[in-house]
């Protein structure tokens, strides 16, 4: 391992945290009184998951790389589909006004590892980049992008409660479309890669 290594783990770490950044700004604006320990779970989610695909694609590639190929096609369909449902349903609830008439929820464990698998779904190719890599450096450059994306969010989660505040009617429509935003740019952008 060399300094390299080290830059293009971080490197990879922001390329994949930046989906998990702009769903940790919708979740801070719809949850304006977001508690710290809430913060950190939400972010660790986000980087659990960010580590635990690349290792999942660089399994695959050692072990069962056809059948992976085979699915790979899939990932944007899954990361928008469920990206479109959360953003959807989180639209829904802001402009029928089911936000105001009960206290505002915060977001449930169930969705949270929804988010973490549609913001980290694309990182299973990552697997491939990272295919040469020994045990140890895939597990090194995994740790590394799990602690980049757990930087990266926190401010994400600070700016959305900032502004979630401001503008507290209006929060669960801006949330909902940035998710809905955030799944259409993953399935574009998978047509350029």
């Amino acid at each position: 391992m060399n300094t390299v290594f080290f830059l293009n783990s971080i490197l990879l770490g922001v390329g994949l945290a930046m989906d998990a950044f702009s769903v940790s700004l919708a979740n801070g604006l719809n949850d304006p009184k977001m508690k710290a320990p809430r913060m950190c779970a939400i972010a660790g989610t986000f980087a659990g998951f960010q580590a635990l695909m690349p290792m999942l694609g660089w399994v695959c590639v050692h072990t069962v790389v056809t059948y992976f190929r085979a699915f790979e096609s899939f990932v944007p369909w899954i990361a928008l589909i469920l990206l479109l449902y959360i953003g959807g349903k989180m639209l829904f609830e802001a402009i029928s006004g089911k936000d105001e008439k009960k206290e505002k929820k915060e977001l449930s464990h169930g969705a949270l590892i929804v988010q973490g698998i549609a913001t980290s779904i694309d990182a299973l190719s990552v697997g491939f980049a990272i295919a040469e890599y020994d045990t140890f450096m895939a597990c090194v450059c995994a740790a590394i992008i799990a602690v980049v994306t757990f930087i990266i969010c926190i401010p994400g989660l600070v700016l959305g409660k900032r502004f979630g505040t401001m503008m507290s009617q209006k929060a669960g429509i801006l949330g909902g479309i940035v998710l809905i935003f955030i799944g259409i740019e993953i399935f574009v952008t998978s047509f350029f890669k």
